[in-house]
This record gives structure tokens, sequence and C-alpha cells, in this order.
């Protein structure tokens, strides 16, 4: 096998960010929070990725900006569309209410 085929995907990546994200979850037994943290987390290191791709920071912050908001927003777009294709199924009782966090936005119609 080459040196390409064992390359790791993005979506195997993603994969391992999701698997832990569902261990938290569990632990946690909040997944807002732990989606907050992962959006935090996803922040900062795109943050982390945009200053050392850039000659000026500063300058290119606004490029940077509607690149990664672009990005997200196609990805979750799609994320989106496939649960609403595929409902996620819950194979659990539901657990207590979790606790408030103001950091959270509720969805509701």
């Amino acid at each position: 096998m080459s040196e390409a085929g064992k390359e790791t995907t993005i979506f195997q990546l993603a994969d391992q960010f999701i698997a832990l994200a569902n261990e938290l979850s569990a632990k946690e037994q909040d997944v807002s929070k732990v989606g907050t943290a992962l959006r935090f987390a996803a922040s900062r290191f795109n943050a982390f990725e945009a200053a050392l791709k850039s000659a000026d920071l500063a300058a290119e912050k606004e490029n940077a900006l509607e690149w990664f908001v672009n990005e997200y927003k196609a990805m979750l777009n799609d994320n989106l569309d496939d649960h609403i294709k595929h409902p996620p199924v819950s194979h659990s009782e539901p657990a207590e209410e979790p606790a408030q966090d103001d950091a959270v936005q509720v969805f509701k119609s």
C-alpha cells in the first residue's frame, strides 16, 4: 500500500473527535455543554491555524473569518440535511434535565 493510501482522511480524523465528544456527552450527560466546548476548541484551533498560515493576521483577519465561517456553514448545512433525512435515535432513557448553561442556545420552532 502506498504512503498516500495510508494517510488519514479528514473524515477519519473527524470520527475520532466525534467519538471523544460522544464519550464526554455520556460522562457529562449534557450534549449542549460538550457541543459548546467542541465549538470553542475548534475556534481556538482554527485561530492557531490562521496565525500559522498568515504573514499578517491582523490584516488578513476578516478574510480568515469569512473563510472559516463559510467552511463551517457549508459543513453544518450538509450535516443538518443528513440529520433531517436520518434523525438520530436515542437508545437510552431520557436523562434528567441538564443544568442550564447560558452559553448554549436551545432551538425551538
